[in-house]
């Protein structure tokens, strides 16, 4: 019983034992409960803590390093150099004859790679017969008319009709001889067209068999053959809009490859894009590389690395800095249980490290542990 009364009948007489009633008073008396730590608080943009407070133990910070030249990795891959390649399509539909060129064969300019048994040629050839046959009958009857009307013979206009007919004929003769010449053949009747190489290079693709069907609407990415010179390579880079103003045209970087093993070659920027890639945002660098001992190949993976960049700033460790929407921040230590999160602006960053260009000191002191439990914080008192 709570009340812990001890009741003794002593001659019709109740008294309270005074022993049993300091045990009861024990027995039924709650422990106080101890008070909780007082938890962190929010100021402005700042969590602070109170002295003592457990969750300061899992927040570790860093110190800021001078940057010794910024460095940056890039990633991309290698394509043919355009300036020295051709695709070579078929302006004409036809069946393919004979192969001429295989793929890894060099080439000259204007050598046959297939020959293509084509009746639209058979047509052009004809039309260009016929109108050097038309042509030389209208010189001799022109020649014909002028010394009768010379005579006499025939009327004036006689003669106009024959010269008209000389211009005509001429005219028609001149156009098929430019379509034969498009087409690079002659007036022979034979229906055979030859695809050529534009220019001296390496057959590098080949996508033609024999008795197959060409055509002149064929795939635009699949080119019947590419020549090329692969002695010179392209590199194309995807680069951050942060990064983008360590990059100039004339800049060299280091490239590797798988193929390469250990070792690097290296590059040289050539055109930087003027636009931005909507889906990566990221924008095109594109450079050349040397390859005269023919490793690289096109559409191999590389890596950039540009080092020694002149830049601002600071370097803090990559785990450092968060995303907070579209912007970038970390927490600084104000001393004293104090943690200010600041928006930064970033440069590039490689192995772990970070350039910090604006919002960070070089006295500061970083969070590198924590950031995601002092975020929460500041979250949860918005």
């Amino acid at each position: 019983m709570c009340a812990g009364r001890f009741l003794a009948r002593r001659a019709g007489t109740f008294l309270i034992v005074p022993a049993a009633l300091a045990v009861a008073l024990v027995a039924c008396s709650r422990p106080a409960e101890e008070s909780p730590a007082p938890g962190p608080r929010v100021e402005g943009g700042a969590v602070v803590f109170e002295p003592g407070s457990p969750q300061i133990a899992a927040i570790q910070t860093a110190r800021v390093e001078s940057p010794r030249g910024a460095s940056l990795q890039l990633h991309g891959r290698l394509v043919w150099n355009e300036d020295t390649t051709v695709r070579i399509f078929s302006p004409v539909a036809g069946r393919v004859l004979t192969i001429a060129a295989r793929v890894g064969d060099h080439v000259s300019a204007g050598q046959t790679l297939a020959t293509l048994e084509a009746p639209e040629v058979g047509v052009a050839q004809s039309e260009a017969s016929k109108a050097e046959q038309d042509f030389l009958l209208a010189e001799k009857t022109l020649a014909r008319v002028g010394e009768l009307q010379a005579v006499g013979a025939l009327p004036l206009k006689d003669l106009h009709a024959a010269q008209a007919d000389l211009v005509r004929a001429s005219t028609e003769r001149t156009r098929t001889r430019e379509r034969l010449r498009t087409y690079g053949t002659d007036s022979v009747i034979d229906q055979r067209f030859a695809l050529r190489s534009a220019i001296a290079g390496v057959v590098v693709e080949r996508n033609l068999n024999p008795g197959q069907e060409a055509r002149a609407d064929a795939n635009p990415d699949k080119p019947y053959f590419v020549v090329s010179d692969p002695r010179q390579l392209w590199f194309l880079l995807d680069v951050g809009e942060a990064d983008l103003a360590l990059i100039q045209p004339g800049a060299t970087v280091a490239l590797t490859a798988t193929a390469l093993g250990g070792g690097h070659v290296t590059g040289r920027v050539a055109h930087v894009a003027d636009f931005v890639d909507p889906q990566t945002r990221t924008v095109k660098v594109q450079g050349l590389v040397d390859n005269f001992d023919r490793r690289l190949k096109a559409e191999m993976f590389i890596r950039a690395d540009l080092t020694g960049l002149p830049t601002q700033g600071v370097v803090v460790p990559a785990r450092a800095v968060y995303l907070r929407g579209d912007q970038h921040y970390v927490f600084v230590d104000a001393e004293g249980g104090r943690y200010l999160r600041r928006r930064i602006r970033l440069g590039p960053g490689s192995d772990g490290r970070q350039l910090v260009l604006d919002g960070v000191t070089p006295t500061d002191r970083v969070v590198v542990d924590g950031v995601l439990l002092l975020e929460k914080i500041l979250a949860d008192k918005d």
